[in-house]
């Protein structure tokens, strides 16, 4: 079908010919200095590159420009996020799931996991033990089955969520990653208050989709490609793309990434509120040397530093499936959400030793939230539990407005600081909180309006000193 990203139809808006064209245009100028230094400057005017012109950066391999490159990534990410980083935990629900995904131990013919879903009184206990941590910001998990996780089931659990108030805990945004649907459903949850509507594509080479999910509701490559506009029909703002790096080529998902966040800015005048990254790793009854597509940590890294030149607006997501060594790296090159203390399995959150019967990947970050903001802020990033454009309204093309004015940072650093004085006070360790509050005041000169400091001050002092939380800007 012939390509046009205003199209509704999934095989139109990717098309496969377009994306094979860009891919050999980008093999036949991996080498063209002229033309490498020509995008790289159109990139520093930081309204990003479409795919094609993209895909020419990601295949470059001449040295020189590549560390070009990854300096421009490292510097549209501070234009547009500062020294901020996100932080959020996800929280698995049930993982009773009627699709046969190869690559994902939740398959339903996998008879050697033990199948789980929690009830509202034990998703009460997960998520008082994250609020124990100090998290404020949640992605809901669940495997696709009508009957054991109805869209009933994660609507009752949405509210569960959003109603436990333990101690000075709260959890104030709930992202949701669940199976594509109808639009009347995405109008409940965008109801139900949800923040962003996560949806990975997996893959967007057609022919690897259909023999990746070989049967169940996913194998449906169409529907669950259109999801995201019949999300943002249902009202959902911000919706949060992504493709399991290693079940096709990374050229071509790379390719077909981009496309998905024109065509969303194309048809519905917005982009991916986010997109993540993951990478095929092992897992309970998954070998991942059967996916000869797997790729390397430093063409992770380029990836990660294309994709941030491309769309410079979105936020970009790393988890725990990567090692503390390969997200240190990544997070200078454009990542600008993370999550920390992730448990994978159903209910390992109240568990003191991670439970492995119902994990759906392998955590290769294993350390504590507290380990973890300590990390952030030892490398003089500003750990941030904000959700405040969220509970603002500003989301969908409000957000996009501010984000790409790069006005959004007048908000997002105050409220960073004031998020992260809230976790020192209430969660963190002694040697934690010292460093955080040394680097909230070194902050300070980043604040560029006199009336703002003023008031962030205040505002840090009744944190501190008089128990107030929940402040925003």
């Amino acid at each position: 079908m012939a390509y046009n990203k205003n199209s509704l139809v999934a095989e139109e808006f990717i098309s496969d010919e377009e994306i094979l064209e860009s891919l050999k245009y980008a093999e036949e100028n991996k080498n063209n200095e002229e033309l490498i230094s020509s995008l790289i400057e159109k990139a520093k005017e930081c309204k990003g590159l479409d795919h094609r012109e993209a895909s020419v950066l990601l295949a470059c391999e001449i040295p020189e420009k590549n560390e070009e490159i990854y300096k421009l990534a490292e510097e549209i990410k501070k234009e547009f996020y500062g020294n901020r980083i996100v932080l959020f935990a996800p929280l698995y629900l049930s993982n009773y799931c009627v699709n046969n995904c190869t690559y994902c131990p939740y398959h339903h013919k996998n008879k050697h996991i033990a199948r789980v879903k929690l009830t509202q009184d034990e998703i009460r206990k997960e998520v008082i033990a994250l609020q124990d941590m100090g998290h404020k910001r949640l992605a809901l998990e669940a495997g696709e089955d009508p009957v054991n996780n109805p869209l009933e089931y994660i609507l009752e659990s949405i509210k569960t969520i959003y109603s436990i108030k333990h101690k000075n805990g709260a959890i104030r945004r709930v992202n949701v990653n669940i199976a594509a649907t109808t639009v009347e459903d995405y109008r409940k949850l965008h109801e139900a208050g949800i923040g962003t509507y996560i949806l990975f594509q997996e893959t967007y080479h057609k022919e690897s989709y259909k023999m990746l999910h070989p049967s169940g509701p996913k194998s449906d490559y169409a529907y669950h490609t259109e999801a995201m506009d019949r999300a943002m029909e249902g009202g959902i703002d911000d919706v949060g793309l992504g493709v399991l790096f290693g079940l096709d080529k990374y050229k071509y998902e790379f390719a077909g990434l981009l496309m998905h966040a024109e065509h969303l800015e194309a048809v519905h005048g917005v982009g991916p509120h986010t997109i993540s990254v993951p990478r095929i790793c092992p897992a309970e009854d998954i070998d991942v040397k059967e996916f000869s597509n797997a790729i390397s940590d430093d063409v992770f890294a380029k990836i990660v530093a294309c994709i941030r030149i491309a769309v410079p607006y979105t936020g970009m997501i790393v988890s725990t499936r990567e090692s503390q060594a390969v997200r240190e790296r990544v997070l200078h090159l454009g990542i600008s959400q993370i999550s920390g203390a992730s448990r994978t399995s159903v209910g390992g959150y109240t568990e003191e030793d991670r439970p492995d019967d119902t994990v759906q990947f392998d955590v290769s970050d294993r350390r504590t939230l507290d380990e973890v903001i300590k990390w952030l802020i030892d490398m003089d990033y500003v750990p941030s539990f904000c959700t405040a454009c969220y509970r603002a309204g500003r989301t969908g093309d409000r957000f996009m407005e501010l984000c790409k004015s790069k006005q959004i940072q007048n908000c997002c650093l105050p409220n960073a600081l004031m998020t992260l004085q809230e976790y020192l006070s209430d969660y963190a360790s002694e040697e934690t909180r010292i460093a955080g509050e040394k680097l909230i005041e070194e902050n300070f000169p980043d604040i560029s309006s006199p009336k703002v400091l003023e008031i962030l001050k205040e505002r840090l002092d009744k944190i501190k000193n008089e128990g107030e939380r929940d402040f925003r800007f």
